[in-house]
């Protein structure tokens, strides 16, 4: 498992945040750890889907995600 931090631009509430969890919870392989107005750390399997995969889920519903920091 890898660990990725992103900056979320564009989150304004809890509900955002809310959204933002909610989308990331559907990715195969990946496990929401936790998501706050701005932020989100996620662990995800390299296997089953990428960082890459997890930004463009966060950037399709209207967000603009960017890596904080990935752990290996």
């Amino acid at each position: 498992m890898e660990t990725l931090n992103l900056s979320n631009q564009g989150m304004h509430c809890a509900g955002c945040a809310a959204r933002v969890s909610a989308a990331l919870k559907g990715v195969v392989g990946a496990k929401v750890e936790e998501v706050a107005v701005g932020s989100a750390r996620i662990s995800f399997d390299p296997q089953k889907t990428s960082a890459a995969a997890l930004i463009g889920v966060v950037d399709g519903i209207g967000f603009k995600a960017s890596v904080g920091q990935a752990n290996g």
